[in-house]
């Protein structure tokens, strides 16, 4: 990022009086901790302005203490939107932010959809909390960190490293989470609250070990139904703790989970330990990074589809992990 960018960004901030903070919908810690983070940081630098942050919060990330602000559609009149950790103007959660006076838009996903007066998106970044960092350092001063927002901050790191295991980690991202911890972030609380999960879900997750489809590719593949979330009491949003945990086994290469939709569709939510998979969402509906992306199929046969062509991405490179 230039240092102009970063500029015109608290510029940006300088000089409104309300500020909205938008993330994305199906939020994760990424999302809740940049939008946290960057609320707090402003409330400490410029404590006459209002800051609100949007957006509904599951009940699995409430320990992060990111409330839902209700506000009227005149709150956006004069405002200033900030949108986080969303590359798809469909995704941003309260979609009232288009009636803002000016918005800003900062991720970390590939920059299929430009929007924003001002855009700052760096798709080699771990995560839109590492850039948030990077602003707060940045800024002179204007945007300090404090013990709430360096434990937001690094909740989202975090997150979305899978605890500094994904490739998307750099020296920056260390660097990064070393300044949160001295500013005094609590690692050993917010590991044991991200490590948690409810009963109903282990149980689902044993499930899904039992049922997981295995290719001699290394692709796996499992489908969950809306008799499963009866079956187990889980929410759609609760099974994206399935995701990570399938690609914990040796064979598997590249893992899709499919995930039954209201209206007969299925969600895909598809990892990879190192072929690029991106590309493939994209042909069905999604996109995202490199090894982590979503797609959305409207047919058995798109679904056969996307199998079909994540085998042969497997078949064309069978050395990379």
């Amino acid at each position: 990022m230039t240092k102009d960018l970063f500029e015109d960004i608290i510029k940006k901030i300088e000089s409104y009086d309300v500020i909205i903070i938008h993330r994305h919908v199906r939020p994760d810690p990424d999302a809740i901790g940049s939008q946290g983070g960057l609320a707090e940081m402003i409330r400490c630098g410029f404590p006459q302005k209002t800051v609100y942050t949007v957006g509904e919060v599951p009940d699995s990330l409430s320990f992060l203490g990111v409330r839902k602000d209700e506000i009227t559609r005149a709150h956006f009149q004069q405002a200033l939107v900030i949108v986080l950790d969303t590359a798809n103007q469909p995704r941003i959660d309260d979609q009232r932010y288009s009636l803002a006076e000016s918005i800003i838009k900062i991720d970390h996903h590939p920059d299929n959809d430009q929007y924003g007066d001002i855009s700052w998106v760096e798709d080699t970044a771990s995560s839109t909390s590492e850039m948030i960092v990077s602003l707060s350092e940045a800024s002179n001063g204007k945007l300090p960190l404090n013990e709430k927002s360096a434990s937001l901050l690094y909740s989202g790191i975090v997150g979305d490293t899978g605890r500094f295991l994904y490739d998307a980690t750099k020296e920056s991202t260390f660097l990064a989470a070393a300044k949160l911890v001295a500013t005094g972030a609590n690692i050993a609380k917010i590991g044991r609250e991200l490590d948690q999960i409810p009963l109903n879900v282990s149980r689902l997750m044993g499930w899904a070990y039992e049922h997981l489809d295995i290719t001699p590719e290394g692709l796996g593949t499992i489908t969950l139904t809306d008799s499963i979330f009866r079956r187990f009491k889980v929410s759609e949003d609760e099974t994206s703790q399935v995701v990570p945990m399938i690609g914990r086994i040796d064979s598997i290469r590249v893992w899709v989970v499919f995930v039954d939709q209201r209206d007969g569709t299925y969600r895909c939510r598809i990892r990879s330990k190192g072929v690029v998979i991106n590309k493939i969402a994209e042909k069905y509906n999604g996109g995202g990074h490199p090894l982590a992306s979503g797609a959305k199929v409207d047919t058995s046969e798109e679904r056969k589809g996307l199998v079909t062509d994540l085998l042969e991405l497997l078949k064309q490179h069978p050395d990379r992990c």
